[in-house]
């Protein structure tokens, strides 16, 4: 009995001996993870910071580029810029109407790659200034005081001077949104 005691003793003591290496290998263990967790974590964050960087250098001047082309189509379907731009090819009021919209519609579709470089709510507001201004051709065409094609562009200026063009609310978004790219 005195032997199974004391070999109980030994294995009691071996167990605490083992437990004094054994945690101190579990906590440098431990440790160690946790540094080299938060170091691959640190380094992947570098590695997207860089590759951002990186990616808005060789992206900026395009999406400038797409500012600059969907301003422009902005100038272009001013009603004011767009009837000195687009003459009527006969007096009637509904060709030339047709001639306006087509016209739109092409600049529009000129454009259409530009919006993967810009803000969708930014492509929402281009889009909605040529929906307005299709719709405010469509509305002087329709006037009682239009029946013929140079009387649609005296509508059309007259209404102008009396609001403003969908084209200019849109063009001021774009300057405010290229502002905050800097």
């Amino acid at each position: 009995m005195f032997v199974k005691k004391q070999l109980l003793f030994m294995d009691a003591s071996r167990f605490v001996d083992l437990l004094f290496f054994l945690i101190p290998s579990l906590l440098t263990g431990l440790i160690a993870y946790y540094f080299f967790k938060e170091h691959t974590r640190n380094e992947d964050g570098r590695r997207r910071f860089l590759l951002k960087k990186d990616l808005q250098v060789n992206t900026m001047p395009m999406r400038l580029q797409a500012y600059e082309r969907m301003a422009l189509f902005l100038e272009r379907i001013t009603p004011s810029k767009l009837l000195v731009r687009v003459p009527p090819m006969s007096t009637n009021k509904n060709d030339y109407e047709a001639l306006l919209i087509k016209s739109i519609e092409q600049e529009f579709e000129h454009n259409l790659s530009q919006q993967i470089y810009v803000t969708d709510k930014c492509w929402s507001i281009i889009s909605t200034a040529k929906i307005t201004t299709i719709q405010l051709v469509r509305k002087a065409c329709l006037s009682e005081k239009t029946d013929s094609a140079n009387k649609l562009r005296e509508v059309l200026i007259t209404e102008m001077m009396e609001r403003t063009a969908p084209s200019d609310t849109a063009l001021a978004y774009i300057k405010e949104e290229v502002s905050q790219m800097w």
